[in-house]
């Protein structure tokens, strides 16, 4: 890394851990340099490349998040890779998915994985997320008239709070050498099935919150129903299917491992975040 103020570009920079990223860099001596389709520092379009070299004007690290609500992507992240090295990007942190190595092969999570170990002109640090805490809170997973719906076959998730995906994020690009090439699994400190979540946001917001464990299949046509794209169902039923089968996330201590503090409870998000499932806001 050189010596001059260095720029981090954080692709998806007005999404859930982008935007609190862009605030910890700029407060650690970072310029964060958000971009996305629109809202943010710079336009970016995975599906516009001529968006790409400008966003990259000047930046030596990067946030890769990949195309949302699509799971064939890795030729376009390649390119833009490609891209990143000759404009000078020295280090990449990818915001990857829990058991991304598990991934079925028509997800190209594990071949991004792949390819960033793979090249020799930048390092690299991944981290594979859990369920984000933020989708009960804005409407990836409704409450809709009281009830929580969401196959999971009473299996167990250690979901993540966004903030703590956000600090650890910023740890690898303020100090890429000591995280190059590591592979974090970042979740909540407890793993919660889809019922005791529901208690939770019931005790904080004083709703009642039902949970209703729905058929898998019922549950994705009703996602491809309310405009999620089809090929994305192998996404959704791998998602679900690892809860229903037990494999969901388990506890790990690697947000405290980076950051030095604990990861954040399900509660303490549910009693910072109660405005959203509060009567007032509906």
């Amino acid at each position: 890394m050189n010596n001059e103020v260095p720029i981090a570009l954080i692709l998806g920079g007005t999404g859930r851990s982008g935007s609190l990223l862009a605030d910890a860099l700029a407060q650690r001596g970072i310029i964060p340099r958000t971009a996305a389709r629109s809202g943010a520092d710079v336009r970016f379009d995975w599906d516009d490349p001529a968006t790409h070299p400008a966003a990259l004007d000047g930046v030596d690290r990067l946030y890769l998040v990949t195309p949302t609500a699509r799971i064939s992507y890795a030729a376009q992240v390649a390119a833009f890779l490609d891209l990143a090295e000759v404009a000078g990007v020295r280090h990449v942190t990818y915001l990857s998915v829990y058991n991304a190595d598990q991934a079925p092969t028509e997800v190209d999570i594990a071949a991004v994985e792949a390819d960033l170990a793979s090249r020799q002109g930048i390092t690299h640090s991944i981290l594979r997320t859990s369920w984000v805490m933020q989708n009960f809170a804005d409407g990836h997973l409704p409450i809709i008239d009281g009830v929580l719906t969401v196959p999971s076959g009473g299996g167990r998730e250690a979901f993540v709070d966004a903030a703590d995906i956000a600090a650890v994020a910023a740890q690898t690009l303020l100090d890429p050498e000591t995280h190059a090439r590591a592979v974090y699994s970042l979740t909540g400190p407890q793993a919660l099935s889809f019922q005791e979540a529901a208690d939770i946001i019931a005790s904080v917001s004083g709703r009642s919150v039902a949970y209703h464990d729905v058929d898998q299949e019922m549950w994705i046509n009703g996602a491809l129903s309310a405009g999620v794209p089809t090929d994305y169902a192998v996404m959704l039923r791998w998602l679900t299917g690892n809860v229903i089968t037990g494999n969901g996330a388990t506890p790990t201590g690697d947000i405290e491992k980076v950051t030095g503090w604990p990861a954040t409870t399900f509660r303490a998000f549910a009693e910072r975040t109660v405005h959203a499932w509060t009567p007032e806001a509906k």
